[in-house]
């Protein structure tokens, strides 16, 4: 197999570098900019982003995983503050349990409950992730006769930024919102597909915001001056940020193959795929970031210094769906997928 990004994939990857290049954050100050953010939400839906694991031909998506983490890898890159995670899984569940999403970008997807695939118990409380504009949230729910999953609908309270400065979280409390045995039935197959489909998104996301940072911080090494020279002669910076650069590079390596996977191999397989990705990238990400706040020094531990939106960001994906130890776990156990 080749995961190299073929030529429409490569248009795809330019197109939503050059959007989210224009829209992003560029300052710390810019995040409360509503007008710049809803510009870029909107561009994002009518990109039909969120539609692309909708319905396409016979019974698979308009678009495969790696389109997906494509666009996923350049949102990171440029920090951008638009939902993403939450719709794109929201539309692949809702497609594969038969329903319709009248409207993508205001459907979210749950940490602890859809993301993990836990079933909700009674008076369960879970977290809405990447919300931001969502109304309503997709969770699965435990029948009354054989704990066989469905897919329901639940309301949504107002979100809020956490940890991640770009995304949204919120918190719910499904013994008061899940409907009991109501909604769409969704097979163990198609539960750890859109499983594998989420840990490529956030694997994706990961890439992008380790690519991103460690742009940021190259520049900042070439610009910022001691003795008079600029800090990216001395070496010791150059190593820091060589190394940084090996991680990004095996970052890519393991973050498309998973993305091809999510499509390409049976659902135990990449499962296996996205947890070795989510393992290698979750470490990766959290050295370069703290790399990048090294590099800038005192400034780096400033409000007004945009790498601490990198590294929070970086949290947050780290922490959906788990950790480098979790995903660890994962492949010497296996996941139990029939």
């Amino acid at each position: 197999m080749d995961t190299r990004y073929s030529d429409e994939q490569l248009e795809l990857q330019r197109s939503a570098a050059s959007l989210v290049a224009d829209l992003r954050p560029k300052t710390v100050d810019d995040l409360d900019d509503t007008t710049r953010r809803d510009k870029l939400a909107d561009a994002a839906r009518r990109s039909g982003w969120y539609e692309l694991r909708g319905p396409g031909e016979g019974d698979g998506p308009l678009a495969s995983g790696v389109e997906v983490a494509i666009i996923a890898r350049e949102l990171g890159r440029g920090a951008a503050d638009v939902p993403y995670l939450g719709p794109v899984v929201a539309v692949d569940l809702a497609r594969r349990a038969g329903l319709e999403v009248e409207d993508a970008a205001t459907s979210a997807v749950f940490d602890r409950t859809l993301l993990d695939f836990a079933i909700v118990p009674a008076a369960a409380d879970g977290v809405a992730v990447d919300c931001a504009g969502s109304t309503r949230g997709l969770a699965l729910a435990a029948d009354g006769a054989g704990g066989a999953a469905h897919l329901v609908e639940v309301a949504l309270p107002d979100p809020a930024p956490e940890t991640d400065l770009t995304r949204a979280v919120a918190p719910v409390t499904f013994g008061e919102l899940a409907p009991d045995g109501d909604g769409a039935p969704v097979d163990a197959d198609a539960i750890a597909r859109s499983r594998a489909l989420a840990l490529t998104i956030t694997v994706a996301d990961l890439l992008g915001t380790m690519e991103g940072v460690l742009a940021t911080t190259t520049d900042y090494a070439k610009e910022r001056q001691q003795y008079g020279v600029p800090i990216g002669s001395f070496q010791a910076v150059q190593h820091l940020l060589a190394e940084a650069q090996v991680l990004v590079e095996g970052s890519i390596s393991v973050a498309q193959y998973a993305s091809w996977a999510v499509d390409a191999l049976p659902p135990a397989e990449a499962l296996e795929a996205g947890s070795v990705a989510k393992a290698y990238c979750a470490n990766a990400a959290r050295t370069v970031c703290e790399t990048a706040i090294q590099v800038h020094g005192g400034i780096g531990n400033t409000w007004e210094c945009l790498a601490h939106v990198y590294l929070r960001r970086a949290f947050l994906s780290i922490d959906v769906l788990g950790g480098a130890n979790v995903h660890l776990r994962n492949v010497l156990t296996g996941f139990g997928v029939a």
